[in-house]
């Protein structure tokens, strides 16, 4: 059974492990949606992570089968009706099987009643043009705007913007 709450400060290292498990390292590569042959770092950290539970204006929602973590999206508002949908990933092991389509739907619903959310918006590395595809087919539709990898690296691929309106 899948279970859905909210991140807790307590959830940090859990939910560090999910997170590099699921982007990097040969772990991730059991899974289809990672970035383990693009980026070598980590994907996040400790402080990151309870920084952002912390916050008012963002909300970490996880995913537990059976009291393990499963799968985790944050979403974040960033004014005039728009939330930003990141770090969305579920365990490799547990990937293709329905939850990450699950998490988006409760975070899209999630954006709309906390945030007030008409238009959800989200980054995908242009390198993974599978990846943008299965967020299209989930609604999402490229805003014709790219921009710089967030952690100011230079690297060979830009972020796609997409777009879905929630109203």
């Amino acid at each position: 059974m899948i279970r859905f709450r909210l991140a807790k400060a307590g959830d940090v290292p859990a939910l560090r492990a999910l997170v590099e498990k699921a982007y990097r390292g040969d772990t991730a590569k059991r899974g289809w949606t990672h970035e383990a042959d693009l980026l070598d770092d980590e994907r996040t950290s400790d402080a990151e992570l309870a920084e952002t539970i912390a916050s008012t204006s963002s909300r970490v929602l996880l995913a537990e089968i059976d009291g393990a973590l499963a799968g985790t999206v944050t979403i974040t508002d960033v004014g005039q009706d728009r939330a930003y949908l990141g770090m969305l990933c579920v365990d490799p092991d547990l990937q293709a099987e329905g939850l990450g389509r699950a998490l988006i739907a409760d975070a899209e619903d999630m954006a709309s009643e906390v945030f007030g959310a008409r238009l959800m918006e989200m980054t995908v590395i242009d390198a993974r043009p599978e990846l943008i595809a299965w967020y299209e087919r989930r609604g999402y539709a490229r805003s014709g705007e790219t921009r710089p990898f967030p952690n100011g690296e230079a690297v060979p691929f830009r972020m796609v913007v997409l777009e879905k309106d929630l109203s």
